[in-house]
């Protein structure tokens, strides 16, 4: 059992039988009061997320998460698949559950996959990614004043600001973790 000061940034917990991954957290202690640790927490099952305040002796049980490996295949509708690298078994995770790391998806990107009684939950999507652009507005000579940047789309979708220099077909690094740009590549 964990108790309150253990429940940290990327910590897996079981609340309300079902895991969760705890995205922040602010442990706060006023006056005479109690503490609390706000949390916003997010339901590995269903992708959802709910702040929650968690009471000063409040405990929860972690999670038994295990890891393994996977290979993004294809999406078809809501649906993306993906194959275990050491099994060879296809599954598939819904868009609700995968979220926003769906901008991050390119057939072939390897990455971890989370388990849960046995069965794949979630992805744990590589840190950097390599995407390619396939819009970019011209970069204007001199146009510094709004910061040197410009918003390109990619191959996925996502949007990001990139430096003026970005021109369609360059292949650039993503940090999926902020959704920022890293390099070209």
């Amino acid at each position: 059992m964990l108790n309150m000061t253990d429940i940290k940034t990327g910590k897996k917990i079981i609340w309300n039988d079902e895991p969760y991954a705890v995205l922040e957290y602010l442990h706060s202690k006023i006056g005479r009061g109690g503490a609390v640790m706000r949390t916003k927490l997010k339901n590995l099952l269903s992708g959802v997320i709910i702040d929650y305040t968690f009471q000063g002796a409040e405990k929860v049980e972690e999670a038994e998460i295990s890891k393994s490996h996977a290979q993004y295949l294809y999406h078809e509708g809501d649906d993306f698949y993906f194959m275990d690298t050491v099994s060879f078994d296809q599954f598939s995770l819904s868009k609700e559950v995968l979220g926003d790391m769906t901008m991050y998806l390119v057939e072939g990107t390897e990455m971890s996959v989370l388990n849960w009684d046995g069965r794949p939950i979630n992805v744990d999507p590589p840190v950097k990614v390599t995407l390619t652009v396939t819009d970019a507005p011209p970069g204007i000579k001199g146009d510094t004043a709004s910061g040197g940047g410009k918003v390109v789309t990619l191959e996925t979708g996502l949007q990001i600001t990139a430096p003026l220099f970005i021109k369609v077909d360059d292949r650039v690094v993503i940090n999926t973790e902020k959704g920022t740009y890293v390099s070209r590549a």
